[in-house]
């Protein structure tokens, strides 16, 4: 009789393959590859921003056209006309100015957009104060109309029409 042969004490780990190389900082290859892609999103056509002396000329038009659209062929002229006047007087003013300090426009646009997001922020924490009834005060305005303390509802006052 032939002997069987002894288990061994290693697992069957099935045909042994190289081991892949691994990118080191694949992490930092992947922000990389996003950011990449995310700039050349944004560099497409009509998306970007300009500076701060384009983005103003470019409102300019945008409103002189509104005007237009707005008040029908007699005044549509006028309207038109006055913004045209209103473009050309402010592209002759900030024309050189920009030329000569570039980063001054940049920095008042981005001074801008901070506060510009200041107010919203403070808007909208004010308008959540408004809607969702502040906890404070709350005690004294539901201890005279028969609810429970707290309980919430509605804060507006019940008028009998009878």
């Amino acid at each position: 009789m032939s002997e069987a042969p002894e288990p061994r004490d290693e697992p069957f780990a099935g045909p042994r393959h190289p081991e892949p190389e691994t990118d080191s900082d694949a992490w930092a290859t992947a922000c990389a590859e996003d950011l990449a892609r995310e700039k050349a999103r944004r560099a497409g056509p009509g998306s970007g921003t300009g500076s701060a002396a384009e983005e103003l000329r470019r409102l300019a038009e945008a409103v002189a056209g509104k005007l237009g659209e707005l008040g029908g062929p007699a005044f549509g002229a006028a309207a038109q006309s006055a913004a045209q006047n209103l473009i050309g007087q402010v592209k002759s003013a900030v024309g050189p100015v920009r030329e000569r300090n570039p980063d001054v426009f940049e920095h008042l646009a981005a001074a801008g957009s901070e506060l510009l997001s200041a107010y919203r922020a403070a808007v909208q924490r004010q308008e959540y104060r408004w809607t969702a009834g502040g906890t404070a005060g709350t005690a004294e305005s539901d201890a005279g109309n028969g609810r429970p303390e707290g309980s919430g509802g509605s804060r507006g006052e019940h008028i009998d029409l009878d």
